[in-house]
C-alpha cells in the first residue's frame, strides 16, 4: 500500500499560518494611501492610518457595519470600499470633539485630516506663525521649545555637559 504522508509543520506558529491563510487572504490591504498589514484586526488596521486613532477607527468600523475582530486580510472589496467611504464621510458622522483639526485657520470649519495632509497642514500653520511673527513662530524659528518648557536645566543643545573625571591625585 502506497500511502501518501503529509509533512506536518514543525511548530504551532507554522501550523497556525497554514490554517489561517487560505487563497482569499491579502497580506497587504491598501486604504487611504496606506499599506495595512493583513494580520491586524480591522480596528487596529484602520488605526494604523495616520490621523486615525483607536476611537476613530472603532467609529469607522461601526459606521461601515463590519466585525471588529475580523482580520484585515479577509476583507472583501465591498468591505474595503465601505471603509474608504466611511473615512471620507467621517466629518459628518463623527462628533466635533473627535475631529483632529477644529476651526481651520482660513475657513473656520471643522475638518479631519488624514495621512500626508496632516504634515502639510502643520508645516503651513508653522509658516503662518513665523510670517506674522507670533511668539510661537519666533520660538519655532529659533528651534526653542514652543509650549513653555524650561530651557535652562533641560533641552541643552551642543556638547554634553556632565560630571568630568578628576585628573590624577
Amino acid at each position: 500500500m502506497a500511502e501518501e504522508k503529509k509533512e506536518k509543520p514543525a511548530n504551532d506558529a507554522e501550523q497556525k499560518k497554514t490554517k489561517e491563510h487560505d487563497d482569499d487572504f491579502q497580506y497587504i490591504v491598501r486604504i487611504a494611501n496606506t499599506d495595512i498589514d493583513g494580520e491586524k484586526t480591522v480596528i487596529h488596521g484602520i488605526a494604523s492610518i495616520k490621523g486615525i486613532g483607536r476611537h476613530m477607527s472603532s467609529l469607522i468600523v461601526e459606521n461601515s457595519k463590519l466585525d471588529s475582530k475580523q482580520k484585515m486580510g479577509y476583507l472583501k472589496e465591498k468591505q474595503i470600499v465601505a471603509i474608504q467611504k466611511a473615512i471620507e464621510e467621517i466629518k459628518q458622522t463623527a462628533p466635533i470633539w473627535m475631529l483632529n483639526h477644529r476651526k481651520h485657520y482660513e475657513t473656520g470649519e471643522n475638518i479631519h485630516l488624514i495621512g500626508p495632509q496632516i504634515e502639510m497642514q502643520l508645516r503651513d500653520e508653522v509658516n503662518i506663525m513665523k510670517k506674522i511673527r507670533s511668539y510661537r513662530g519666533t520660538r519655532h524659528e529659533q528651534n526653542l521649545p514652543v509650549r513653555g518648557q524650561r530651557t535652562r536645566a533641560n533641552n541643552r543643545k551642543g556638547l554634553s555637559l556632565g560630571v568630568s573625571k578628576r585628573r590624577g591625585n
